[in-house]
Parts: structure tokens; C-alpha cells; sequence
């Protein structure tokens, strides 16, 4: 554990290296934004309608000069093939991050889309399911009469719920005890001989007007003799009898005397033995109301909290036509990020490479004058007259 207390950075402390930080760099930072303009009307970029194109697109200005100030401090570019190559190394990666944002924007657009579709299927498969409990709930009602015999209403109802697939498996076995429990001598629909007797001559009496136990109602021929003046001829018809008004009651399900009063050719063994089947039909309904109050609040709840990521990501798969052309923009444009990652890599190398080789060749002629300077004269000392002479 160290001894020596460390200073505690303060917030006035903070200010004051942020404020010196800012002494420091200024210079040099306006000087970098300096190069910056001159290379960009170097290259042809007119900075004004590019930054009216950024914001048409609602990207800001500032965030591209951003970028390209770090990118030209990271790279330090020297000469105009460097400073060039630095900022197209900055328009292909704004344009990179735009493909970016335009993928994420058709995800966000589908997934809109998709989530009101979503919420509206879940809708109408909670009105579908509240429907087919409704019609099991009176199908219970009816079954659960003592004394049940199938009518044609019911077989109807449970014939297009077993069109529909509401019950699954156990629809076929309900159909058989809904069949089961006819009254003897009917047809498959239903229908014995004395209620197709009843409906035909229903059908002759609606025919002929004779509909009802109620008399005819004798038309009236309009006046068409002459009268005073001052007196409209009535063309009206005649009123109708208030009392033969037919009021609509509601039907109760008949009585217990009542059914055995009209199916008399079924004993009591038989009631009893019908019992059985009876019970196991209303248990097979009541169950099948209750799954679909629960797969209706279960759809409810999965409406409320939304789908999972697994569903959302299903749901946003880039299945629009112009998905595979976003697709290759990104591909395109980070390949010409390598490309111009991999220029700049061999301009600074090729810059320390020649560096180096100056250097070398400057040590080298440092070397051989040092040499030549060290070599001794041919004569050092110098020579006598008489030597000279001869």
C-alpha cells in the first residue's frame, strides 16, 4: 500500500487542465482546420453545398468535420496524395455509416409495419376465440338440460365448429354425441319426419299469405271519387289492428314434460341410457370454453408485453426488394475503406522506408570522409634543398 496520499481531482481542477488544454492545442488545431479547408477546395469539395445535402439528409455537418479532423490527426498527411486520400478515407466512412443508418431505418419502418399487423391478428384472434366461447357456452346451456335431445340449431353450430378446427381433436367425438343423442328415425342433419312435415307445410302457409294464426289483412282500394275541393283525396291505407301485432318473446328451452311429451316413443331406459353420452358431451364443451378463455388471455397478456427479441428479429428480416442493393452499398463502401486504410499503410511506409534509407546514405558519406581524413600524408616531412635540386 502505497504511503503517498494522491490528489484528489476537483472540479475546479478539472476546469482548469480542460481551460490549459485548450491554451495548448488551440494553435495547432486551428492550424489543422486551416490545412483542412485548403484541402478540401484543393480536391473540389464545396463545403456549403455539402453541408446543405447533410442536413436535407438530418446528418450534421459538424459530426463529418468531426470525423475528418480525427482522421487527418491520426494520419498526419503530408503533400496533396495524402491529404486526398485521408479525406475520401473520411467520405467513405460517413457514407458507410449512412448505409448503416438506412438498413436500421427500413428494420425500424418494418418493424412498425409489423407490429400494427401483429397487434391486429392478436385482436382478431381474441374476437374469434371470445365468438367460439359464446357458442360453446350456449351449447353447454342447451346439453345441460336433463332430458337433452339434439336439435337442428345445435348440430348446425357444432358442424361449423368442427369446420373451423376450434375444438381439434375432440371435435369429432362431440359430433358423434351430438349425433348420438338424436331423437329416433332422424336423418343425418337432424331432422325427423314430423319436423319436415311441419317445415314443408310452414313453407305452403308462407306461400299462400297464410303464415300465423293471424287472419289476413284485407287491403283497402284508395278513394278515387270526386269530392269538394277544399277536401284531399286519402291515399293512405287503412290503419292495421294494434292487437294483431305479433310480439316477440324470448324462447325458454322447453321443460322437462315438455321433451318427454314430444319424443313419447323414447322410453325412460332409453332417457337413461342417453344420460351417459349427455354428461360426457356437456364435459367435453365446458372444457373446450375454458381453453378458450385461456389461449384468449394468454393472447391478451402477449399483446400487452410485446413480442421477444427472437420474434422482433423474425419479424425485421430485410425481405424488402431493396434490401440486397443496401447490402452491397455497405459491402462497397467497406471495401473502399480497406483500400484507402491500405494506400495510406504503403505511402507511410514508403516514407520511413526512404527516411531510413537518407539516413543510411548520410551515415555512410559521414563514414568514408572520416576515413579519408584519417589516412597519414604521402610526405610528411618536408623535403631539403639538396634534395630538391637533385
Amino acid at each position: 500500500m502505497s504511503l503517498v496520499k494522491k490528489p484528489e481531482m476537483t472540479e475546479k481542477k478539472v476546469a482548469a487542465n480542460r481551460q490549459n488544454q485548450k491554451l495548448c492545442n488551440g494553435p495547432v488545431a486551428d492550424e489543422r482546420r486551416e490545412r483542412i479547408r485548403a484541402a478540401l477546395r484543393r480536391f473540389g469539395y464545396n463545403v456549403q453545398p455539402e453541408e446543405m445535402a447533410m442536413r436535407a439528409l438530418g446528418e450534421d455537418p459538424a459530426d463529418f468535420q468531426e470525423l475528418l479532423e480525427a482522421l487527418w490527426e491520426e494520419w498526419n498527411p503530408v503533400g496533396p496524395l495524402q491529404e486526398g486520400v485521408v479525406i475520401r478515407l473520411a467520405r467513405a466512412l460517413w457514407l458507410a455509416n449512412r448505409a448503416d443508418r438506412m438498413q436500421e431505418g427500413c428494420a425500424v419502418r418494418q418493424a412498425e409495419e409489423v407490429n400494427g399487423e401483429r397487434q391486429d391478428r392478436l385482436h382478431a384472434r381474441m374476437m374469434r376465440l371470445r365468438i367460439t366461447a359464446d357458442s360453446l357456452r350456449r351449447l353447454v346451456q342447451s346439453v345441460g338440460r336433463e332430458h337433452y335431445v339434439t336439435t337442428a340449431e345445435d348440430l348446425e353450430k357444432m358442424k361449423s365448429l368442427h369446420q373451423e378446427g376450434v375444438l381439434k381433436d375432440l371435435s369429432e367425438i362431440a359430433l358423434a354425441l351430438f349425433y348420438q343423442l338424436q331423437p329416433p328415425g332422424t336423418d343425418p342433419d337432424g331432422i325427423d319426419s314430423n319436423e319436415a312435415q311441419r317445415r314443408l307445410l310452414q313453407r305452403v302457409k308462407e306461400i299462400f299469405g297464410l303464415a300465423g294464426d293471424t287472419p289476413p289483412q284485407v287491403r283497402v282500394a284508395p278513394d278515387f271519387s270526386p269530392a269538394s275541393p277544399d277536401v284531399e283525396p286519402n291515399f293512405r291505407p287503412a290503419p292495421a289492428d294494434i292487437s294483431t301485432k305479433s310480439v316477440q318473446v324470448a324462447v325458454c328451452p322447453p321443460p322437462l314434460e315438455e321433451n318427454d311429451k314430444r319424443y313419447p316413443n323414447i322410453t325412460a331406459a332409453e332417457w337413461e341410457a342417453r344420460e351417459r353420452p349427455r354428461q360426457l358431451l356437456e364435459n367435453i364443451l365446458t372444457r373446450q370454453v375454458d381453453s378458450c378463455e385461456a389461449q384468449r388471455k394468454a393472447l391478451l397478456r402477449e399483446s400487452v408485453k410485446g413480442p421477444s427479441p427472437y420474434e422482433r428479429a423474425a419479424e425485421i428480416a430485410p425481405t424488402h426488394p431493396n434490401a440486397m442493393l443496401m447490402r452491397r452499398i455497405q459491402d462497397s463502401n467497406f471495401r473502399e475503406i480497406r483500400r484507402l486504410t491500405n494506400l495510406l499503410l504503403k505511402i507511410k511506409r514508403y516514407e520511413r522506408q526512404m527516411e531510413k534509407s537518407e539516413k543510411t546514405a548520410a551515415l555512410h558519406d559521414v563514414t568514408e570522409t572520416n576515413e579519408v581524413s584519417g589516412l597519414p600524408p604521402e610526405c610528411p616531412t618536408p623535403l631539403s634543398r639538396s634534395n630538391e635540386s637533385s
